[in-house]
């Protein structure tokens, strides 16, 4: 786009009003030895007409000042009976620039000080060519002048308004992006650490026990190391799925979320790793609404986990407990083992957090602690939420 000249913006409007004020000037000059009467020094009424033109270089900044000193300097002349110039328009030019910067409150009165200047100048100037008709054209004219100065006022203040509107939703529908942009980034965080934090937990078992009866047992140290390989192959998957949409241009691979029907198969992971899960389902099953069924697969995943990590080697029973309801899931996860494990700084960890949050996106309710006879318990009521 091409630099603008002519200096700092609204230099072109000022040069542009200097112009006009100049010119009525200039005009108005050699009719006034004409127009003034003898007691009135000629000097006097130059100056007078001058102070009369420039009053619309104010008008741009200063509306109401500029109108005021302009019916101020045109009543001067009056009462000194200097008779009409060119100059008697300026009032005019200040009057457009009220109603249009100021508001519906300040420029009616504006324009009925016109029209009385005007009819109390015509009854002074006492000229022969000022009738009853040329007043009343005059004060149509202001209120012509008026009605333009509003119309276009009205219409800037509207696309100004509409231009104002358009930014502001702009800049929600940023900030609404952004905050979407976060919660998706924070569902994935959420994800990654459970499938991140179950599988290597899997994998770091299974291949600790393949170690340890690689001579003494090699087949079943070779069935371990394949139950390695496949609980890796599958957390691979489901992070490349989840990396992908962090990727503007790889959607990744897609593929369903894992469910509770997913449940058996990670039952059996944690079995295979040595940990004796038992299984309990009462109700009728329903279909579950996606994220539900999400949350509550996730729910027993990172409970197994915490199981593995922090129940110590007494734990001799894991119950992962399904109740449906009418209208509920109750999910429950409950140990036998140590008992819960103090918390760094007597806060969560963030598998606990992203359970919370997990089952509160849900509308659910979630109570972790030791359990009811001894161990460690997750129990969480998610709506059923039938997804048909």
């Amino acid at each position: 786009m091409p630099a603008a000249t002519g200096g700092t913006p609204g230099a072109r409007p000022r040069v542009l009003d200097g112009v006009v004020a100049a010119g009525v000037f200039l005009y108005s000059v050699p009719l006034l030895p004409a127009a003034v009467p003898g007691r009135v020094p000629f000097a006097v009424a130059v100056l007078l007409t001058a102070a009369l033109c420039a009053t619309p270089l104010l008008s741009r900044r200063s509306p109401v000042l500029a109108h005021g000193a302009g019916l101020a300097l045109l009543g001067a002349q009056t009462a000194l009976g200097v008779g009409p110039v060119p100059a008697v328009i300026v009032p005019l030019v200040t009057l457009y620039r009220v109603a249009l910067q100021c508001d519906r409150r300040r420029s009616p009165a504006a324009a009925v000080l016109v029209g009385a200047g005007a009819v109390v100048a015509a009854l002074r100037w006492d000229d022969p060519y000022l009738g009853v008709p040329e007043v009343l054209s005059a004060l149509v004219l202001v209120g012509a002048v008026w009605v333009w100065g509003s119309t276009v006022g009205v219409r800037r203040a509207y696309v100004a308004a509409v231009e104002d509107r358009a930014a502001r939703l702009e800049r929600e529908q940023e900030t609404l992006r952004r905050m979407v942009l976060a919660t998706e980034r924070n569902r994935i965080a959420r994800e990654l650490h459970d499938v991140v934090s179950h599988g290597l937990g899997v994998v770091v078992v299974l291949a600790a026990g393949a170690a340890a009866r690689a001579r003494t047992d090699p087949a079943s140290a070779e069935e371990a190391m394949l139950a390695v390989e496949r609980t890796g192959r599958r957390s691979l998957v489901e992070m490349r799925r989840m990396l992908g949409v962090l990727r503007d241009d790889d959607p990744g691979p897609g593929g369903p979320q894992p469910g509770l029907a997913d449940l058996d198969r990670l039952l059996d992971e944690v079995r295979t790793a040595g940990l004796p899960v038992v299984p309990e389902v009462s109700g009728a099953p329903v279909d579950l609404d996606d994220g539900v069924d999400l949350t509550a697969y996730r729910i027993v995943q990172e409970a197994l986990t915490n199981v593995r990590r922090h129940a110590g080697p007494s734990v001799t029973r894991v119950e992962v407990e399904l109740r449906y309801g009418p209208d509920e899931l109750v999910v429950r996860v409950a140990d036998d083992g140590a008992g819960p494990a103090p918390a760094a700084g007597g806060t969560p960890g963030q598998g606990l957090v992203g359970m919370a949050e997990r089952v509160a996106s849900c509308g659910g309710t979630l109570r972790t602690g030791a359990g009811r006879t001894g161990g460690f318990e997750v129990l969480a009521h998610l709506p059923s939420g039938s997804a048909g």
